[in-house]
């Protein structure tokens, strides 16, 4: 049975290969919950042994090694719990684009400390060379993205440190004398504070405080208090801060 444009997902269960035919692309889609019909992520509707030489698994197979012969059960848990297929080429070209897309946060997200300016992506992906960092397939650019600051910095391969997050956070000031001692120590650097009918403070802070500062301000001050971000380094406008950061 020759089969064109074909994606294996295969799964070892029981002493035996399992095999299902997908579409590449919509495995991914289907794994990350962006995909919902399984007609639009599986070519072939059945469990195999060995999808090119079309050889089906029998009843008995699946029975003994998913507890099941119920094909779509069985397909489920090949599609959920398997291991996709790639090829040689496929697999540099992906590991590439994932190198590139690595560098290319980290160049978005750091800047040389002492001007404060940022690195061009091609200085940033030097700097990875030169640290032998190698590209993890199964891991997220933005999480290898953290490896490679954490990495940089120890080694000292390149000066680097997280672009700041310049910010101004309001609140009554009865709330700020309250909830100064949470709000003051998530601040990198205090520019000015203000005390009059309202607390004000603002300064820069690491983006990944951001978080905790809106999470204070929400949470204690019940919609009378404000934080607003006033610029971020090395960071274009319609970036947006991951959960990683």
């Amino acid at each position: 049975m020759p089969m064109t444009n074909v994606s294996v997902i295969r799964l070892r269960r029981g002493g035996k290969r399992f095999e299902i035919a997908c579409y590449k692309n919509k495995v991914r889609e289907w794994r990350s919950g962006v995909e919902k019909d399984l007609d639009e992520v599986v070519q072939i509707e059945n469990v195999f042994l060995n999808v090119s030489k079309g050889q089906v698994a029998s009843n008995e197979d699946l029975k003994k090694a998913f507890g099941t012969a119920d094909v779509q059960e069985c397909l489920l848990e090949i599609l959920k719990k398997g291991e996709l297929q790639v090829g040689e080429k496929e697999r540099s070209h992906e590991l590439s684009n994932l190198w590139l897309e690595i560098a290319t946060i980290v160049a978005q997200k750091c800047v040389e400390p002492s001007s404060q300016k940022p690195y061009t992506v091609g200085m940033i992906e030097k700097a990875m060379k030169d640290a032998h960092f190698s590209v993890k397939p199964t891991k997220s650019a933005k999480s290898q993205a953290l490896d490679v600051i954490k990495l940089l910095q120890t080694k000292s391969i390149i000066p680097l440190e997280r672009a700041q997050m310049r910010v101004s956070v309001t609140m009554p000031a009865k709330e700020g004398k309250r909830l100064k001692d949470k709000i003051v120590p998530l601040f990198t650097k205090v520019e000015e504070e203000d005390w009059s009918d309202l607390w004000e403070i603002v300064g820069t802070i690491d983006p990944g405080s951001l978080r905790q500062i809106n999470s204070v301000v929400e949470t204690e001050v019940k919609g009378d208090g404000g934080v607003e971000t006033l610029a971020f380094n090395a960071l274009g406008e319609n970036d947006e801060e991951g959960d990683d950061w």
